[in-house]
């Protein structure tokens, strides 16, 4: 079925179609104006953006009494959505406004905290210490380290970080594991006139997955797209740890730290990726950030494994998008 037979087929075949600024993804939205309800057109081309975990995860969501979208229609086969449109006040608009940055973000830790205080749902990937050390390869090493070094990276380099990633979050293993957004950040979380955690709109959480609670805290307040003020960072930190009444508070944030390293490790790579795969380099603007945060992580304790395979592996002067030597 084409969009426009399945929006003619359920009453918006005259709406406007706006079509909304796109991410990294292959799915695109499409604001409806002019129809019966106010919804957004989900459209996730089959074959490259499957559908089904985005609706698995937004009624999840909605039966916690958070905010993600409600889905009013699909067609899975087409990959084509008619779903609630939760407005335009993502955080990032209104920190672009002047809105109180601690404000939003302590409202981001509680939204948080409500999620963890459950567990995650069955039917959830793992996002666990194999998925995550694979998911840091298939960028830093697969994409990064080819530009950087001229050519791959051979077998004893490759072993080499699996394990010392591997023994990074091998403590952590065991926690109760939560759903993770895993691009829990403030392009993704819209204010509404909502009581309670709900006042905090949910979007692309279609990728989540099964892991530890301080990964998504750790995306947050380690964002790779913006810097953060160091006192609302500890404000919204302090609130997540009392909202989720988190016991072992060291232990927290060693986890924080760890998951931190693997993330900015896949993360300071993967720009490179969007920029020499996609076309997408504006995405580089952010590599410096990413890296320096990567730089942060590895000086915690409970990073001592994938710091010293950084120390024997990739010189501090390489540490940085390879297009910036160039530059």
């Amino acid at each position: 079925m084409t969009p426009e037979d399945f929006l003619a087929a359920h009453g918006f075949g005259a709406a406007e179609r706006v079509t909304l600024p796109a991410d990294a993804s292959f799915r695109r939205y499409e604001r409806l104006v002019g129809g019966p309800v106010s919804a957004l057109l989900m459209l996730c081309p089959p074959g490259r953006e499957p559908i089904a975990p985005f609706l698995h995860i937004a009624a999840h969501l909605r039966g916690l009494g958070l905010s993600a979208p409600e889905v009013y229609v699909v067609d899975e086969t087409a990959g084509l959505a008619l779903i609630e449109d939760l407005g335009e006040d993502t955080f990032t608009a209104l920190l672009a406004r002047g809105e109180n940055e601690t404000t939003l973000y302590v409202l981001a830790a509680e939204t948080l905290a409500a999620l963890h205080r459950h567990a995650a749902p069955e039917g959830l990937p793992a996002w666990d210490v194999d998925t995550m050390a694979s998911a840091a390869a298939a960028t830093l090493l697969d994409w990064w380290w080819p530009a950087a070094f001229g050519a791959p990276p051979d077998q004893r380099v490759r072993a080499g970080f699996a394990e010392a990633a591997r023994a990074t979050l091998a403590p952590f293993a065991d926690d109760p594991p939560v759903l993770v957004h895993r691009d829990f950040h403030v392009d993704n979380l819209l204010r509404l006139d909502r009581a309670g955690a709900a006042a905090c709109g949910l979007l692309d959480f279609q990728d989540a997955g099964a892991g530890h609670p301080a990964y998504d805290v750790m995306s947050l307040l380690e964002d790779a797209r913006r810097d953060i003020d160091p006192a609302v960072r500890r404000a919204a930190l302090a609130r997540y740890l009392d909202a989720a009444r988190v016991a072992d508070r060291a232990r927290f944030l060693a986890a924080f730290a760890a998951h931190g390293a693997l993330r900015h490790a896949r993360v300071a790579a993967l720009w490179t990726r969007l920029a020499r795969r996609d076309g997408k380099r504006h995405y580089l603007a952010h590599a410096p950030r990413t890296w320096r945060m990567l730089d942060r992580a590895l000086a915690h304790p409970a990073c001592a494994p994938i710091a010293a395979w950084f120390d024997d592996t990739i010189p501090r002067g390489l540490r940085r998008a390879p297009e910036e030597h160039a530059a």
